[in-house]
């Protein structure tokens, strides 16, 4: 990289400790909580002056659950069914040849010391817990917002949808501040595209718990939540 390297400035902690289930896009569900934690060298108060002035951050972090060597031109977006190829350049797969991400947050609110040091709590993430963030940037409505913009291939895939059943049973096991945000994951539907076995049970790591489900004629049925 002729000499050029980057530096882990933080990382974020989420719900999700693996990557299924994670929401396809930032923003799609604005429940999601999670919380960014600056490396020790990065934990100068200063360096976050006039951040709490800005409602949305972009993120640019590392997709550290898929770095490899080798790269291919062309991916399988899950979008797609996962049969069809497109450029990788015209997808956002985490299978590049460089593993960056970019996501835009709601900033909640900032806490500058705690004994972890500056932390910023945010909402509508798309990361895995404990990715590396490489750089936050404030964002700007009036140069980073295209109301027009065209999405390609993905204006003409299937809208991701669910109805969610959970027992009250099963529901009373999750924490009450999270129940929301679970059933706005499941009702994205966090199944591969390619995936639809109505005899199947899938799960799924989210805030501690294993959440168990099966999926039939567009209706989501959690069978077991249980605590890890």
């Amino acid at each position: 990289m002729d000499g050029r390297y980057f530096q882990v400035i933080a990382r974020i902690h989420t719900d999700f400790p693996t990557k299924f289930g994670i929401p396809r896009q930032s923003g799609l569900i604005p429940d999601l909580k999670a919380e960014i934690v600056f490396e020790p060298e990065y934990r100068n108060p200063d360096a976050l002056r006039g951040i709490e002035e800005f409602s949305h951050l972009w993120l640019i972090w590392e997709f550290s659950g898929a770095v490899r060597k080798e790269w291919s031109p062309t991916v399988r977006p899950p979008r797609l069914g996962g049969n069809t190829r497109m450029g990788v350049f015209a997808t956002r797969s985490p299978f590049r040849p460089n593993p960056v991400g970019l996501s835009s947050v709601q900033l909640d609110s900032v806490e500058l010391h705690t004994d972890r040091g500056p932390v910023l709590h945010v909402s509508g993430a798309d990361l895995m817990d404990g990715t590396p963030i490489y750089d936050i940037k404030p964002y700007l409505a009036f140069a980073d917002s295209h109301p027009d913009a065209l999405g390609g291939f993905t204006d003409q895939t299937r809208k991701y949808g669910l109805s969610v059943e959970i027992p009250e049973m099963l529901l009373e096991r999750i924490q009450e501040k999270k129940r929301e945000s679970l059933k706005a994951v499941l009702a994205h539907d966090p199944r591969p595209s390619y995936q639809d076995d109505p005899e199947r049970v899938y799960g799924m790591e989210f805030a501690g718990y294993e959440i168990k489900f099966m999926v039939e004629n567009g209706i989501l049925r959690v069978t077991d939540i249980e605590l890890r």
